[in-house]
C-alpha cells in the first residue's frame, strides 16, 4: 500500500487516547465511562464491516451435484463451501498459468504435471533469476507428490458429472474436477482445514497457487461471488459490488424518492424465480428486485470502479456476503493505513504482516510455512541472519493462554534460531500468532498506527518472496482480494 491520502475514519487505538484526554480536562467520572463506552462501540461498528461472530449462522449455500463415493461438502470459514475426501482433506486443483518466462501447473483434461521427482534447481519462470540455480535446504526438499499427494481413483471407480478420471504416468487413476486433476495438501491436518490454497487470485508475481475446489454457489444468474480476506462477497454480473440498508424492512425496500439517486435496486428480470435465500420483491407494479436473506439489494451510484467499498461508508448502507470470516482474536484491532484504506493491527496500532513465499521451480511449491525452508525469508528480513530478522520482523506474540474463535487463527510455537517449529518442550520457544498456520509479524519501521513501512519488502514487492501488509480494506490497489 503506497501512501495517497488518509481515509477520515477515527483508528480504533485514537479514540481511546482522545476520549481519555477529555476526560481529564473535564475531570469527570461519568465521561471516562462514556468514552470506554465510545470506544467500545466504535470498535464494534468497525468490526461488524469486516467479520461474523461464532455464532452467526450465515454460510453460503451451494448447488447439490452428484459425486463419486467418499468424497464430501465442508463449510469453511475463508472458502465457502469446499469438496473434501473421505477423511476430510480439501481438494484443489493446479490450474496452468502464465509467469514471466513460462507457464507451469496443469492443462485441462490432460495429466498430472506433478510428479515425484524432486526438484533441485529453479525454473527460470521469475525473473530475473536464471534457470539452474541450485534450490536451497535440499536435505529438506519435497516432491511435488510429497507436497501434494494425487487424489488417487479405485480401479472401479465410475465418473459422474463434473468428475473424471485422468490416467497418471504410472498409469494410476487420478480424480479431476472440471477437467483439472485433484490433489490434498500435507498442510492440511484436521477435516476443514484450507491451509494449502486459496480462492483469491495470487497474480502471476505470486506464482501458481493452488486453488480449492468448491461446488457452486446458489445464486441468480445477476449475481457473482467474489473471494476475499474477510469473506465472500457478493458482485453483480459487472463485477460492480451490491449493498443492503438497515433503513429496509425485511423483503421490503423504502429506497424511494431522494434516495433513489444514489442507490439503484438490482433489478429481478420477469423470468427471475426464487431460490433458497434469494428472493424478489415488487417495488411497484411490474417493476421488481432481488433480495438477499430478506435484504432488498442496491449498486451505489457513486461507485467508480468494480468490487467497491464505498457504498459502505455510507451510514446504515453495507456490502453483502454470502459469509464472512469469524472475528480474529479480541488483542488485535484495525486502523486506518496511510495508503487508503485499512489494516490488521496489534493491541498498541502495530500493522500486522504476513509472509509469502513461492519457490522458482516448476512445481512452484510454497515456501511461506515454518515447516519449509526458511532461507528464503531469512534472505529478506536479516541477511540470513536470524537474530536480525527477528529485530527488523518480530513475530506477533501471544499472551499466555491465548486462543481464538476463528479456526484461520492459532497459537504456534516457534524456534527462534531457526524460523521453524519449536521442538516439543523448548525453553526459548516464541508462542506467536499464525494466520493459517503462517506465523505474522510487525515491522521494526513503522513508528505509528496504521503505518505500513514494511509493506512490498522483498522481491516483486513482497508477492514472490517477502512482507505484505494484513489488508482488510485498499480502495487503491484491491490487495483485499489477494492471499
Amino acid at each position: 500500500m503506497r501512501p495517497l491520502l488518509n481515509l477520515f475514519r477515527t483508528s480504533l487505538t485514537d479514540l481511546p487516547v482522545v476520549l481519555v484526554t477529555t476526560t481529564a480536562l473535564l475531570g469527570g467520572s461519568m465521561l471516562a465511562a462514556n468514552a470506554a463506552a465510545a470506544a467500545s462501540d466504535a470498535k464494534l461498528s468497525q468490526a461488524s464491516r469486516y467479520w461474523q461472530s461464532p455464532e452467526a449462522p450465515d454460510r453460503e449455500a451451494y448447488v447439490d451435484e452428484p459425486m463419486p463415493p467418499g468424497f464430501q461438502v465442508i463449510p469453511t470459514e475463508l472458502e465457502g463451501p469446499v469438496f473434501a475426501d473421505a477423511q476430510g482433506r480439501t481438494l484443489y486443483k493446479w490450474q496452468l498459468q502464465a509467469l514471466r518466462n513460462g507457464a507451469t501447473g496443469d492443462r485441462e483434461g490432460k495429466a498430472s504435471a506433478c510428479t515425484s521427482e524432486v526438484l533441485r534447481v529453479s525454473a527460470g519462470l521469475m525473473s530475473p533469476y536464471p534457470a539452474g540455480l541450485v534450490l536451497p535446504d535440499l536435505d529438506l526438499r519435497r516432491s511435488c507428490t510429497d507436497t501434494w499427494p494425487p487424489v488417487l481413483a479405485p480401479k472401479d471407480a465410475k465418473e459422474v458429472g463434473k468428475w473424471t478420471i485422468i490416467p497418471r504416468e504410472d498409469g494410476a487413476g487420478q480424480w479431476a474436477y472440471g477437467g483439472y486433476p485433484l490433489y490434498t495438501s500435507i498442510l492440511d491436518k484436521k477435516a476443514g482445514d484450507v491451509l494449502g490454497g486459496t480462492k483469491m487470485g495470487g497474480g502471476g508475481d505470486g506464482g501458481v497457487v493452488r486453488v480449492p475446489v468448491g461446488p457452486t454457489p446458489v445464486l441468480p444468474p445477476e449475481f457473482e461471488v467474489v473471494p476475499m480476506v474477510v469473506g465472500r462477497m457478493l458482485v453483480d454480473n459487472r463485477g460492480y459490488s451490491v449493498y443492503y440498508w438497515d433503513g429496509d424492512a425485511p423483503n421490503v425496500s423504502k429506497c424511494q424518492r431522494d434516495c433513489l439517486a444514489d442507490w439503484t435496486p438490482v433489478p429481478a428480470p420477469a423470468v427471475a424465480k426464487e431460490r433458497q435465500e434469494w428472493t424478489i420483491i415488487e417495488r411497484s407494479p411490474g417493476i421488481k428486485q432481488w433480495a438477499f436473506r430478506g435484504k432488498p439489494l442496491y449498486t451505489y451510484n457513486h461507485d467508480q470502479e468494480r468490487r467497491a467499498f464505498w457504498g459502505a461508508d455510507v451510514p446504515g448502507w453495507h456490502n453483502a456476503y454470502t459469509q464472512r470470516v469469524v472475528t480474529p482474536p479480541e488483542e488485535f484491532t484495525i486502523q486506518d493505513a496511510e495508503g487508503g484504506g485499512q489494516v490488521l493491527a496489534t493491541a498498541n496500532g502495530r500493522t500486522i504482516y504476513r509472509y509469502s513465499c513461492r519457490d522458482d521451480s516448476f512445481a512452484q511449491l510454497a515456501c511461506d510455512n515454518p515447516d519449509t525452508t526458511q532461507a528464503y525469508r531469512m534472505a529478506i528480513c536479516g541477511s540470513g541472519d536470524p537474530k536480525v530478522c527477528l529485530e527488523t520482523f518480530p513475530y506477533v506474540i501471544a499472551p499466555a493462554g491465548a486462543k481464538s474463535a476463528s479456526r484461520l487463527w492459532s497459537v504456534m510455537a516457534i524456534d527462534p534460531n531457526t524460523g521453524h517449529r519449536a521442538a516439543p518442550g523448548q525453553q526459548d520457544a516464541l508462542q506467536v500468532w499464525a494466520y493459517r498456520d503462517r506465523p505474522v509479524y510487525t515491522y521494526a519501521g513503522d513508528d505509528q498506527p496504521g503505518v505500513t513501512n514494511g509493506d512490498g519488502l522483498g522481491e516483486f514487492t513482497g508477492r514472490r518472496n517477502g512482507y505484505k501488509a494484513f489488508v482488510l480494506l485498499d480502495i487503491f490497489q484491491g490487495n483485499e482480494f489477494r492471499p
